[in-house]
């Protein structure tokens, strides 16, 4: 019994290795760079329009995340961030676009189970333990902090 289970493993890898796709690291990597450095560009470009429009440092950052959020969800809700993130992988997942994409893509897929158990119940699906645990996080962090700076 356990040749068999050693000759079924060792076919399972053998079908496994022969249809995994190829990747070229330097290649991925390369692009991933690129990717997400002109989406660190894109928002780079909002942060001098809206620092020359006046706005103070706080205000423009707001804003340009506000601005990179939007551009993320709209171009996911006409199809055109999935194609980023399939020619970029990790290079679109990384900046604030990858993270409002997280968001939108799953309530887009379950809108047709309505807005409460579609849209509310999955949007979050993905972004939900990142919110979960950064929240978490920070707010440890504020604590300890609060209470390094009262000594």
């Amino acid at each position: 019994m356990k040749v068999k289970e050693e000759h079924l493993m060792k076919r399972f890898k053998d079908i496994t290795n022969k249809e995994m796709p190829k990747s070229n690291l330097a290649k991925d990597c390369i692009k991933a760079f690129v990717v997400g450095g002109l989406i660190c560009d894109i928002g780079q470009v909002f942060n001098e329009i809206y620092g020359n429009l006046g706005l103070g440092v706080e205000e423009t950052g707001a804003f340009v995340s506000i601005t990179m959020i939007f551009l993320g969800s709209l171009l996911t809700g006409i199809g055109v961030y999935d194609k980023i993130g399939d020619f970029a992988g990790a290079g679109s997942v990384v900046p604030i676009t990858g993270f409002a994409n997280s968001i939108v893509a799953p309530a887009m897929e379950f809108k047709k189970e309505g807005f409460v158990f579609g849209v509310a119940a999955k949007m979050f699906t993905i972004a939900g333990p990142v919110l979960v645990y950064g929240i978490g996080s920070s707010i440890i962090v504020g604590i300890i902090y609060y209470f390094m700076t009262l000594f």
